[in-house]
């Protein structure tokens, strides 16, 4: 087996929870190969590189060949060569915060206790 639909090869290689969600993905043009847009029944091949926005992520993944079915994680590294810099992980991590620290419209400033909290939380105590 030499070529994999791309949306099936984004899901056995565990970058998409579904198939279904990775070829929502291809369809939305969040999906590259080789820095052009793909759509989800294109054929990908060994040695070409994958670039698909995953939340707030841009993943980089070299093709290194075709599993049958999903893989488990340890299995990964047979199939898939993560190319992604250390940045956009970095990135990820920082929109979790953020997104913890987001307050809701309409709740004003922050009391005390919160900024007890918030303080607690990054270690400025």
């Amino acid at each position: 087996m030499d070529d994999t639909r791309l949306d099936k090869w984004l899901w056995s290689v565990r970058v998409f929870k579904t198939r279904a969600e990775a070829a929502a993905v291809c369809r939305n043009g969040r999906v590259q190969v080789n820095g052009l847009d793909a759509k989800p029944g294109r054929d990908v091949h060994a040695g070409e590189t994958v670039t698909a926005k995953v939340g707030v992520v841009t993943r980089t993944l070299k093709v290194l060949g075709h599993p049958r079915s999903r893989v488990a994680a340890k299995q990964l590294p047979e199939f898939v060569q993560d190319l992604t810099p250390a940045a956009e992980y970095e990135r990820a991590k920082q929109a979790g915060i953020e997104h913890m620290l987001a307050r809701e419209r309409g709740r004003g400033r922050p009391t005390k206790k919160d900024r007890r909290d918030m303080a607690h939380l990054f270690g400025y105590e």
